[in-house]
């Protein structure tokens, strides 16, 4: 089983694994959300980061314990521990944001206090509408032309992958403060109601259709590397998280296969097609 979708540890794991896993304690788990902008999610407390969750994530959780809980996430189901901190109680989202970032505000004024930035993709429930603004269960008040109902999703994933150019580069990062290879591409599927998982080996098991070799790109196919992953934008370049530039940056398709098996990450492995 893979660990990173297995909700099992030492301890606890989810009800459905009897049978499969050794563990103290079998739950379904409750469910929460979380309430911050970003919460890394961890392979182990105080361990190295995976991923990480937006702001309206909803999580099951398995287990609390010294300060961190054992999750799953209810959008791509990666298992891991986050700050205990960082969860809240579960709400319905109705909408996410949908532009590179906001902030929510203490009151339907754009002059009143910021209470904090959200990514794009962030999840809101909102509850009423004010003026220019929509208030969210939690009494504060984003933009309105800033989120977009959950039911109406995006139509072009490269849009979306163009919309967080220039977006630092952040190992296993999944926001515009800092997003990675296979974060870029999720951000990009989620938000036009493709499911996706969390990372690039994942991606390539599980996403669009096999090619075969020398293919003619088109706009929103994948390339996959040894841990890598670019979505094309036309037949001569592409779009990715890389930490060659240290940012979400374009690039021709051909240079970058060459630099990339250049530096030893070795040839493409897969051309799929959404």
């Amino acid at each position: 089983m893979d660990r990173r979708l297995t909700p099992a540890n030492d301890r606890v794991a989810a009800s459905s694994l009897q049978g499969q896993v050794a563990a103290t304690t079998f739950t379904d788990g409750t469910p929460a959300q979380i309430g911050q902008p970003v919460a890394d999610l961890c392979r182990a407390p105080q361990g190295a980061r995976d991923r990480q969750l937006q702001f309206g994530t909803p999580v099951t959780v398995f287990e609390r314990r010294d300060g961190w809980g054992f999750v799953q996430s209810g959008i791509d189901g990666y298992v891991g521990y986050v700050r205990e901190a960082a969860l809240i109680a579960s709400a319905d989202a109705t909408h996410r944001v949908s532009v590179p970032a906001t902030h929510l505000y203490a009151a339907a004024d754009l002059k009143s206090p910021d209470r904090f930035w959200l990514s794009f993709g962030a999840r809101l429930r909102i509850v009423s509408a004010e003026g220019a603004f929509f208030e969210t269960d939690q009494g504060l008040f984003v933009p309105k032309p800033h989120v977009r109902p959950l039911n109406a999703p995006m139509h072009d994933p490269v849009t979306v992958a163009q919309m967080h150019f220039g977006a630092p580069y952040l190992w296993g990062g999944n926001s515009m403060q800092g997003i990675d290879c296979s974060g870029l591409v999720q951000a990009a599927c989620q938000a036009c109601g493709i499911d996706c998982p969390g990372d690039s080996d994942l991606q390539m098991a599980e996403l669009g259709t096999a090619l075969p070799p020398e293919t003619p790109p088109q706009r929103g196919d994948l390339l996959f590397w040894k841990g890598h992953v670019a979505m094309v934008v036309d037949a001569d370049t592409m779009i990715h998280a890389n930490a060659h530039h240290m940012a979400v940056a374009y690039e021709p398709i051909k240079a970058a296969i060459l630099r990339i098996e250049e530096q030893g990450e070795g040839p493409v492995l897969a051309h799929k097609r959404l």
